[in-house]
């Protein structure tokens, strides 16, 4: 299935966003990998997207390919305690799935939105637990084929995976779970969900943390200090809630968020010297159409 001048702002979590030139959403590996082949020889660009979170896409679109790995959504467990998922499962059915059958592990990722994939490729977590460490291996497409990579091949680090061969996608993982009882694990669940809703403005658009944590330090604290809880740029603000959450509007822009993240990033450098990188994905290209490095 594919789709020209797809509108991106209806298929990422902020809203906001140009159109992908191509969107393509294979049902089966074997279909990928002739994508991914495709792309390769013409020399097309490729984006990965899962369900569009810790993604903000520029005002002018994508140029090339966005490939949604949606149809990748299967989800098998192993009596030898590990966990199959595919890249597209969202958090949602993860937990739901976790919850019926009493799989202990993964109860920390209920809150973060997404899909498994995004997970892996981001080494999603919290201060306490990180995907990385409970994924064993991921099975992976490339234009030559698919393959698998346990998780020490792929060099797990900090919001991110060393070692993702080029031109790759990651469409499934296996996790090392712990049988247990479903009330267990939905108490855990509870508090964690409990834990994010005190502290995170989950009913308003956005893309989740914008900016990666310096070592021992915390980005939203770093903003919030800085004076820019409620900052306003056009349609967009920094959260009243958390101050690495940037919340939108109806009608913002990318631009607007934008401007926001390079007003955090410049205000908390002025302050402290500490240089703020980003955790979202920023992709695609400006109004003005020219490439931009962030």
């Amino acid at each position: 299935m594919s789709r020209r001048d797809a509108s991106m702002n209806r298929l990422t979590s902020l809203g906001v966003g140009g159109c992908a030139e191509l969107l393509m959403i294979p049902e089966t590996k074997e279909a990928l990998g002739e994508i991914l082949g495709l792309a390769r020889e013409h020399t097309l660009p490729v984006v990965f997207l899962g369900r569009g979170f810790n993604s903000l896409v520029l005002d002018g679109g994508v140029e090339g390919i966005v490939i949604a790995l949606w149809k990748m959504r299967s989800i098998t467990a192993h009596d030898d305690g590990t966990l199959y998922i595919g890249a597209g499962l969202s958090h949602s059915a993860v937990t739901h799935f976790c919850i019926t059958n009493g799989l202990s592990g993964l109860e920390f990722t209920c809150g973060i939105p997404g899909t498994a994939g995004g997970w892996i490729a981001m080494n999603a977590g919290i201060p306490e637990s990180e995907v990385g460490s409970l994924l064993i291996s991921a099975d992976l497409v490339t234009p030559d084929g698919p393959i698998a990579m346990s998780a020490e091949d792929l060099c797990f680090h900090y919001r991110g995976v060393a070692g993702l061969p080029a031109d790759s996608a990651i469409v499934g993982g296996t996790f090392g779970i712990e049988k247990t009882n479903r009330e267990r694990v939905n108490s855990s669940v509870r508090k964690f969900l409990a834990q994010r809703s005190r502290t995170q403005p989950l009913n308003q658009p956005s893309c989740g943390s914008v900016f990666k944590n310096p070592p021992g330090n915390s980005a939203g604290r770093l903003i919030e200090e800085a004076g820019l809880k409620g900052a306003r740029r056009g349609r967009a603000l920094i959260s009243t809630k958390h101050a690495n959450f940037i919340v939108t509007e109806k009608g913002a822009t990318s631009g607007d968020v934008v401007a926001l993240i390079d007003l955090a990033r410049n205000r908390v450098f002025e302050t402290t010297g500490i240089l703020l990188t980003t955790e979202v994905r920023i992709f695609g290209v400006p109004d003005n159409s020219s490439n931009e490095e962030r």
